[in-house]
């Protein structure tokens, strides 16, 4: 007889691909089940007894196809509990045993052989519950349920967990089960008597599974996952285990459930229950301090075992010890932990799977996720080998040499020498991969602090920074103190140290909280030079960050620095945040969060030069419609809760100012006119009735709440309503005809002036085509260009002497004569003299007008030429510092950025070139509003 033990090792497949192939022809091919069972005879005592306890079955399936000797051996009846018992038990025997010698035959990969093992699990489960179950309601012990209830137990489900949950079982593993009740199903006056029939199925389901009798045992099964298990009963109401996990829930439990799937009983409520647990499983912000829980929780688990120390092979706990299963294990659920919360792509159960996606969406480089998966392929094999010798749940590999020997056999091998040699280069291999992740040597503290121009600043500010709010926990100041010497380096090295160190205090000052960040820096370092970068270059940014640092989640995604996104992948992007909304508040919420992340990458971008000044205006602007256009259908739902719907088509948002012509800042407000179908009159069909007008004016009023109230996640825009008809005197909504009537009739030159850069950016589908007609008509009204020139003129009299104070300061590029205002007057007047109303932002209106031969070649040169250098100075000024730009107040660094966004030498080279652009503008404009049109 030639014994596996003996013969020559040969390649198991892997792949999903191969396993199948092998499945089909092991089922094809029936007469190869005695040679497999030669081949295994011999080569494990645990075989050997279930080989001689199954004789006689296996010889009257010798020519069964496989599919359907596995179906066969999964059906297990039982008049009474104890002949249920035995029939399970001999289910498990027979499964194992084919599934055995599938395995060492290598007719099935990894995924098979688990996979098997885990539907032996599903069905022993589901087959002990439903028979206890339908005891319990034979005997009228589970109010108001009837034999209909079995498919579901009557509410009650067990969650697998652990290795049970991903499919992953081997062949002596417990099952981690949760058990929980739908309390919903029973009246409050018989939930205590539904509960006690359930603890009793849960005990008696426990003792059918994992008793060793005659027959053996099932499946050892474990409850101790159920939350605080030392005080809880072993089944317990869903309600309760929700609230104990959304206020007592560690992260240890966190990692759990990513495993977590219902596997008998009532699979809906499970995975219902499951669903509900999504925001403490995935949190919504990157959670890197995660990283240092799984950490801790190795370390513990490593010094209650007496696992540390060197790596070698006998005595090695494979699933335990460094480099062994479980290191992989956590090195991807900590990941998962961490990211899982922004992309569901993430939230894998299975171990490989989880791999596999780390890798495809960037998180873990390809070569890294293949080392890892390889090995992990080749841990769980051997594991599979150490346990098949003896039926032992064991995963150490043994002391004494003779037994290795016979492992090394078992396993194929001839060479025991290399065979371990193998497995030790593994386990040092996954080591080198896994620890460096978990275990971030604390950088020494510095012999002496860095040199600031101002010492005495930097031991103050030192000194005030343990009182910070982000500073006040151990746990925040111990991960701080690792960061410190980095970063006290780094702000060493910016422009003007003082002024980096500065905007750093006011960071860490405005930080509400420091553990989650502080780890996020450890956990990406690249992260602390940014916010350094950003400090020493950009104050306001600086602060905005204190007040809203979970926006440094953003860059921890693999496209933060690729290209902006276009406003469609914006709409789905806001689209996917909003699905998760529970309520109105959450969706404000989601909007912002989504909002502030984008609005920070934009800033990051100009700071470092990635895009340009039009293109971050551009994103701002189409970030800014993208929130309008879907925080308006969600504020038309919640006013309609209260008053219904109003009668007419609805109503639709015009866009003015700089959103209208897309070239927003960071700091722009919204200036917006809300118009409504007034044309049917009557009531909303609500329980509080509105007549049109009242009702759209609670509308707009709700939309600018939506826009400017300051929730919990900060607010999203300033909203000015003051560019509609009649401004502050008219209704902050206005009726569609009386839109167009009063354009018509009514509007002043600077009203048709500041409509060019009207556009409709939201409303209801029926008013958005009536509105964009009735905006293009108002727009191509047949005005009188003298008129036009005449009030214009007057217009940039008044402007001018109201900012006559900006003339000589060449900071100021918005107001005053030859600035941005100003060149916007004479493009707008040109394009309604002209008649040149398809262009909004003024580059564009600027190119029109020269098509039209109103501006020569070389005048749109020093037009675009000058709105680039204004714009530049506009949008980094605006995303730097709050207030005016003055260098002595900015400082050096933001100074040095606006001289390499504009290409100047200095500070006074760029001082200099304002002034001049300012000066050719103003003769320019002087000369276009004075010429005699031909």
């Amino acid at each position: 007889m030639t014994s596996l033990a003996q013969a020559k090792p040969s390649p198991i497949p892997h792949d999903a691909a191969r396993g199948a192939l092998a499945r089909a022809r092991f089922a094809d091919l029936p007469g190869d089940l005695p040679a497999l069972i030669e081949g295994v005879a011999g080569c494990s005592p645990y075989l050997d007894a279930l080989l001689s306890r199954e004789a006689e079955w296996l010889a009257s399936i010798a020519n069964t196809p496989l599919a359907e000797v596995l179906a066969a051996a999964l059906v297990a009846e039982g008049e009474n509990f104890n002949a249920l018992s035995d029939a399970l038990r001999q289910a498990k025997r027979r499964v194992a045993l084919l599934t055995a010698l599938a395995d060492l035959g290598g007719l099935w990969c990894l995924e098979d052989v688990t996979g098997a093992l885990t539907a032996l699990s599903d069905f022993a489960v589901n087959t002990a519950l439903r028979h206890l179950i339908a005891a319990e309601i034979a005997r009228g012990k589970i109010p108001g349920a009837s034999m209909g209830d079995i498919d579901e137990a009557a509410g009650m489900v067990a969650l697998a967990m652990g290795k049970g949950g991903a499919g992953e079982l081997n062949y002596s593993s417990d099952i981690d089960l949760i058990m929980l009740f739908d309390e919903t199903r029973f009246q409050p006056d018989d939930y205590a008597t539904a509960r006690a029939a359930f603890i009793r199925v849960t005990q008696r389901m426990v003792k059918l599974l994992s008793e060793v009798t005659a027959e053996g045992y099932v499946f050892r099964t474990d409850l101790r996952l159920r939350p605080d298990p030392s005080v809880t009963p072993v089944c317990i109401a869903m309600e309760p285990a929700e609230s104990y996990y959304e206020s007592l829930g560690r992260t240890w439990e966190r990692a759990a459930f990513i495993k977590a799937r219902p596997c008998a009983g009532a699979i809906a409520a499970g995975q219902g229950f499951l669903d509900r647990l999504t925001p403490f499983v995935w949190r919504r912000h990157l959670d890197f301090a995660a990283i240092e829980d799984a950490h801790n929780m190795r370390l513990r688990i490593r010094d209650h075992k007496g696992l540390a120390g060197a790596i070698s092979v006998a005595g090695h706990d494979l699933k335990l010890g460094q480099g062994g299963i479980r290191d992989i294990e956590f090195f991807a659920q900590t990941r998962q932990l961490i990211c899982g919360g922004r992309d569901a792509d993430l939230r894998q159960r299975g171990t490989r799977a989880a791999l596999a996606a780390l890798a495809k969406k960037g998180w873990i480089d390809p070569e890294t996720a293949s080392a890892l998966d390889a090995a992990y392929i080749a841990h769980r094999t051997l594991e599979h080998r150490l346990q098949m010798l003896d039926d032992a749940q064991t995963h150490i590999i043994p002391e004494p040499a003779e037994k290795r020997a016979r492992l090394a056999a078992f396993c194929g091998a001839s060479d025991q020498a290399a065979f371990e040699a193998e497995v030790l280069a593994r386990l040092q291999r996954v080591q080198s991969l896994t620890e460096p992740f978990f275990s971030r040597d604390t950088p020494a503290a510095p012999s002496e602090t860095p040199d600031f121009e101002r010492p005495e600043l930097a031991e103050n500010l030192f000194a005030a920074w343990p009182r910070y709010p982000a500073l006040r926990t151990a746990r925040g100041r111990k991960l701080f103190d690792g960061l410190k010497p980095a970063l006290l380096a780094r702000l060493a090295r910016a422009p003007s140290p003082d002024e980096a160190l500065l905007q750093f205090d006011a960071f860490l000052r405005g930080l509400p909280a420091g553990v989650q960040l502080f780890a996020l820096f450890e956990a990406n370092p690249e992260l602390l030079e940014m916010l350094v970068d950003i400090c020493g270059s950009a104050p306001e940014l600086a602060r905005y960050l204190g007040r809203n640092p979970k926006v440094f989640d953003a860059v921890i995604g693999s496209d933060f620095f690729g290209p902006l996104p276009d406003m469609a992948t914006m709409a789905r992007g806001l689209a996917a945040a909003l699905q998760a909304a529970q309520d109105y508040e959450d969706a404000l919420n989601a909007t912002r969060v989504w909002a502030q992340e984008l609005r920070f990458r934009i800033g990051v971008h100009l700071l470092r030069g990635i895009c340009s000044a039009a293109q971050s205006a551009k994103a701002y602007s189409d970030l800014a419609e993208t929130c309008l256009a879907q925080l308006f259908p969600i504020v038309c739902k919640h006013l309609a809760e209260r008053h219904g719907f109003a009668p007419g088509k609805g109503a639709a948002v015009i866009a003015m100012g700089k959103l209208g012509s897309r070239e927003m800042t960071v700091t722009s407000d919204l200036d917006l006119i809300v118009i409504y179908d007034g044309s049917e009159q009557g009531e909303s069909d609500g329980k509080r009735p509105l007549l049109p007008g009242p009702y759209y004016a609670r509308l707009t009023q709700s939309l600018i709440s939506a826009l400017t109230v300051e929730t919990s996640e900060g607010r999203l825009y300033e909203v000015d309503l003051r560019l509609r008809p009649s401004g502050r005197k008219g209704p902050v909504a206005v009726a569609l005809s009386a839109f167009e009537t009063y354009h018509r009739q009514e509007a002043w030159t600077w009203e048709h002036l500041a409509l060019l850069r009207a556009r409709v950016v939201a409303g209801t589908p029926e008013m958005l085509g009536a509105t964009a007609a009735a905006l293009s008509a108002a727009q191509n009204l047949p005005l009188d260009a003298a008129q036009i020139r005449t009030d214009v003129v007057e217009m940039r009299a008044r402007l001018a002497a109201a900012n006559a104070a900006h003339d000589d300061f060449a900071w100021e590029v918005k107001l005053g004569r030859g600035r941005l205002l100003d060149i916007e007057l004479m493009l707008q007047a040109g394009a309604l003299m002209r008649n040149v109303t398809n262009k909004r932002a003024a580059p564009a209106m600027a190119r029109a007008l020269a098509r039209d031969g109103w501006l020569g070649k070389d005048e749109l040169a020093q037009l675009e030429a000058a709105l680039t250098l204004f714009a530049t100075v506009q949008q980094i000024g605006r995303l730097a510092i709050d207030g005016r730009l003055e260098p002595a107040r900015a400082g050096q660094g933001v100074m040095d950025l606006l001289c390499r966004a504009t290409e100047t030498a200095d500070t006074a080279v760029l001082e200099t070139l304002l002034l001049q652009v300012q000066s050719e503008m103003c003769a320019l404009i002087d000369s276009k509003l004075g010429k005699q049109e031909a």
